[in-house]
């Protein structure tokens, strides 16, 4: 591991070999079972290890027109694309950078199937299903919940309008296990299996914690291989977390030690602006070294230095006080921050930093003022 003493802080830190350990456990499973994995990049589009992900998976999956741009410039693989709804104004692009379009409804497709059809590229496209059923807690994040946008239901599917339609694409999952899988295509063939016969590929979406020690690798080839099998398609996976999870760290320094009711730390990193997820999920990420609450013996609330009141990122506790200077690391630190970090109260943002064994650290990209300001108008 690598010493946090050494580069400035904040700043995130990617490990290439614990990405690595992620992507050769993806490319098993894909060289087990001839399915094609793809990069989810709203979890991690760190364009920098792009090359290093080609090496091991399929391409990559898009939510919007420049995360397809980034895909095609940087990683030059497949390059999938899924959203709510397309600009017409952006298509054309979308149409240069995409190898598959996903539909979110049969009126999308309608519109722009001319389009498809007129573009001199070989375009794949597909429908997003809503099997209605998930297993997710948290309504934020459940695609399936009532009243979801995302994906069209079984009254609603229209087989007649499956004309030039290749593929079904659902996504039900977030940060679960094969078992869950297993229970939603269950589901999902109930609904939709008939509308595969002579389409092409079926795409099971996200969610997949793939690298999670302890993920049942047997159920998900099982799964992979039986639907393969029975339908004579393709199966695509698109996980985000899994391709980096627990391969990135986010380094922070101790600004200020402050008293009220309990012992309160400032830091210079901010969950409002560095880990958004922490007030969004909402979660308590780890920290190297620390315990929870009382399990140690100096307790502490750590917070950021922005004015919002609940920039907090937790209670922890630690074997000796705490001191202004000392550096902390927090845990599982590449997914869902640097693609949703921000510039509230013109906090800057994080640097970004590889580290190799061999080579130590790499500085990435630093930010500065102009990065802040020229977000604003």
């Amino acid at each position: 591991m690598f010493d946090p003493m050494i580069p400035p802080t904040p700043c995130y830190v990617v490990e290439e070999q614990l990405l690595k350990k992620n992507l050769k456990i993806l490319d098993s499973v894909r060289r087990h079972t001839g399915c094609r994995i793809l990069l989810a990049q709203k979890a991690f589009s760190m364009y920098t290890v792009y090359p290093l992900i080609g090496k091991y998976l399929d391409g990559a999956a898009s939510s919007s027109l420049f995360e397809a741009r980034l895909a095609r410039e940087e990683m030059g693989k497949e390059v999938h694309i899924y959203a709510p709804a397309y600009r017409e104004d952006e298509f054309g692009e979308i149409l240069q950078n995409c190898d598959h379009i996903v539909f979110n409804s049969f009126s999308q497709w309608e519109k722009f199937r001319g389009a498809v059809k007129a573009c001199p590229r070989k375009i794949s496209c597909g429908i997003r299903v809503n099997p209605e059923y998930s297993e997710i807690k948290t309504g934020l994040y459940d695609p399936c919940g009532p009243f979801s946008r995302l994906g069209v239901t079984l009254a609603n599917f229209r087989p007649e309008q499956l004309g030039g339609i290749e593929g079904l694409h659902f996504h039900t999952m977030c940060e679960q296990g094969a078992e869950t899988l297993d229970r939603t295509i269950q589901v999902f063939e109930e609904k939709f299996g008939r509308f595969l016969e002579g389409l092409r590929w079926v795409n099971f979406g996200g969610g997949h914690h793939i690298t999670r020690p302890g993920y049942n690798l047997e159920l998900l080839e099982n799964c992979i291989r039986r639907v393969q099998d029975r339908y004579g398609v393709q199966v695509y996976l698109e996980p985000g977390e899994a391709v980096a999870l627990n391969a990135g760290f986010l380094v922070t320094t101790v600004l200020d030690l402050v008293e009220n009711g309990m012992k309160l730390a400032i830091l210079d990193t901010s969950a409002a602006c560095h880990m958004p997820d922490v007030l969004e999920m909402p979660y308590r990420p780890e920290v190297v070294g620390a315990g929870k609450p009382g399990e140690l013996p100096y307790t502490y609330r750590l917070g950021g230095p922005t004015c919002l009141a609940g920039d907090v990122i937790g209670d922890y506790s630690f074997p000796k006080p705490l001191a202004p200077g000392d550096r902390l690391v927090f845990c599982d630190m590449a997914i869902y921050s640097m693609v949703k970090n921000n510039t509230f109260n013109g906090i800057g943002l994080p640097a970004i930093l590889l580290y190799g064994e061999s080579e130590g650290f790499r500085l990435i990209r630093q930010f500065g003022y102009e990065d802040f300001k020229t977000r604003l108008s």
